[in-house]
């Protein structure tokens, strides 16, 4: 069961949609006539969103029937939401809904590739997703990346530990920020450094100063596998991620690397998913 998106957020995703109702349908008159919507795909899916898209249904005055959990991997023409109401709430609830699956099982399948390659190649390898999701659509991704099988790298800047060059440029350089290292451990003993180099000779050095985590940056595949052996050899306890421009066509190469970590954001930008929605009256 992933954590549902709260109901604040779902009714802001109507609101932006039907701020003042359908014009439409009740123009047509037909908003009380009973009737059904269906959703069904049009592709392999890791399908995400349902119990959100079930939410929206529900605000709008429209009952479940059938949903299938997010997270199920599903076949082309398989049905994964279905309701029942009055017509004006099946036409309000629509496009919301609609947009809300084909989004984040969009994201959802995207990741769901990339977590299966990576693992047939390196079945410990671990795949994160970074904070560059679209502002305002947080909640969404997160749930739509854990649906695909993948966790989040970084839910933001409060809750981790993340060191750059654009951090160490106001503290001297890095030799001095690994010098840090020590008393950073000392003041947050439950969190994990993680520190990003920008080449293999200071990947080397940061993980002998003490870091937790090693993240490079677009490091050529034959580099970083060299550099893993490396960092096993001298650093046993370290950890390596690696980050920037892996995608679908390359997962399976880096995670073959030995790296404990793949870093993406690839995964957020792309193609929703293809679904199929019916909307029609009950047959008496």
């Amino acid at each position: 069961m992933y954590y549902p998106i709260p109901d604040s957020e779902i009714e802001r995703f109507i609101e932006e949609d039907v701020p003042y109702g359908d014009l439409t349908t009740t123009l047509l008159g037909f908003g009380l006539t009973p009737g059904e919507i269906t959703f069904t795909t049009r592709e392999r899916t890791v399908v995400c969103c349902t119990e959100e898209a079930g939410s929206v249904l529900k605000k709008c005055g429209a009952t479940i029937i059938d949903a299938v959990p997010s997270g199920t991997v599903v076949q082309p023409g398989t049905q994964i939401l279905k309701a029942e109401g009055p017509a004006a709430a099946l036409h309000a609830a629509w496009k919301v809904a609609l947009n809300l699956l084909e989004y984040a099982s969009g994201i959802a399948t995207r990741t769901g590739v990339i977590v299966e390659r990576a693992r047939a190649a390196n079945p410990g390898v671990n795949v994160v997703t970074t904070r560059k999701s679209f502002p305002g659509t947080k909640k969404v991704a997160i749930k739509a990346i854990m649906a695909g099988g993948a966790f989040p790298h970084r839910l933001g800047l409060s809750e981790s530990i993340l060191v750059f060059a654009q951090h160490t440029a106001f503290l001297g350089g890095l030799d001095s920020f690994l010098s840090m290292i020590p008393g950073l451990k000392t003041k947050t003993p439950e969190q994990k450094i993680l520190v990003e180099a920008d080449s293999a000779e200071e990947a080397l050095r940061i993980a002998r100063a003490g870091a937790d985590v090693v993240q490079v940056d677009k490091m050529p595949v034959e580099e970083l596998a060299a550099l893993v052996h490396e960092i096993r050899a001298a650093c046993p306890g370290v950890k390596v991620s690696a980050a920037g421009g892996i995608n679908p066509e390359n997962a399976a190469a880096y995670a073959a690397t030995g790296i404990d970590i793949i870093v993406m954001s690839s995964v957020y930008f792309g193609k929703p998913s293809d679904i199929k929605a019916v909307i029609g009256p009950i047959n008496p």
